[in-house]
């Protein structure tokens, strides 16, 4: 699985759920609006993940036959099983910023969960489904999404292997969010370097503790 950072809570994940011998799956994350200041991936895409744009919003980046998973629910595509979850960005059940969909997909062996544009703690019976998360995507930068200490507090409880922040400040992102330091000055751990792109397997996650990954900006 390789996986590349574009900005805000957008990702694209390379990944062969079909086996070795096979062509990539494409898959994007909540594709970066007009006025973010940074760029979708350019390249083809087999799936998207919307945690809480509507695809009106995002369908000029996208080719027709994408598929696009933009709810809460039960998927299968492309080879990859994906669950959603209803959530809120805000934590008053939704009223102040809307919905938001959590989700969680397998690939290679791998359990990768997108918490998107999550804005609250997760219920007991949230949580139970996020056990045994290999990967946890998650927003760091405040201002409408999780705190910094939230964010750190949310990842002891999922105590996924490895962890991705997103939704902060980058070079060249024009939206009002603070920088990852704050997370991760709550979680002790961060990395003196971002990486250009993540690749894993699923053996490099044994016995990975929470280890946290920042990724720089891909182009």
């Amino acid at each position: 699985m390789n996986i590349q950072y574009y900005g805000d809570f957008c990702f694209k994940i390379s990944t062969k759920p079909a086996g070795r011998a096979t062509e990539d799956i494409i898959i994007w994350t909540d594709p970066l609006q007009k006025g973010a200041g940074l760029r979708s991936p350019q390249s083809q895409v087999d799936l998207v993940f919307l945690s809480h744009e509507k695809k009106e919003d995002v369908q000029s980046a996208l080719k027709e036959e994408v598929i696009i998973f933009d709810a809460p629910g039960e998927y299968a595509a492309k080879g990859v099983s994906a669950m959603g979850f209803p959530a809120y960005r805000d934590t008053e059940g939704g009223k102040e910023r809307g919905q938001n969909t959590v989700f969680t997909f397998e690939s290679e062996d791998i359990h990768v969960c997108y918490l998107g544009a999550l804005g609250h703690d997760v219920t007991p019976e949230l949580l139970e489904k996020l056990n045994g998360v290999d990967i946890l995507f998650i927003p760091v930068g405040g201002a409408d999404t999780l705190s910094a200490k939230v964010a750190a507090e949310l990842v002891r409880k999922i105590e996924p292997g490895i962890v991705i922040p997103m939704h902060y400040k980058i070079d060249g992102l024009t939206l009002p969010l603070e920088t990852e330091k704050a997370f991760c000055n709550a979680m002790g751990n961060c990395p003196r370097e971002a990486l250009p792109k993540l690749n894993i397997k699923k053996k490099d996650l044994e016995g990975k503790p929470m280890e946290v990954v920042l990724l720089e900006r891909g182009v």
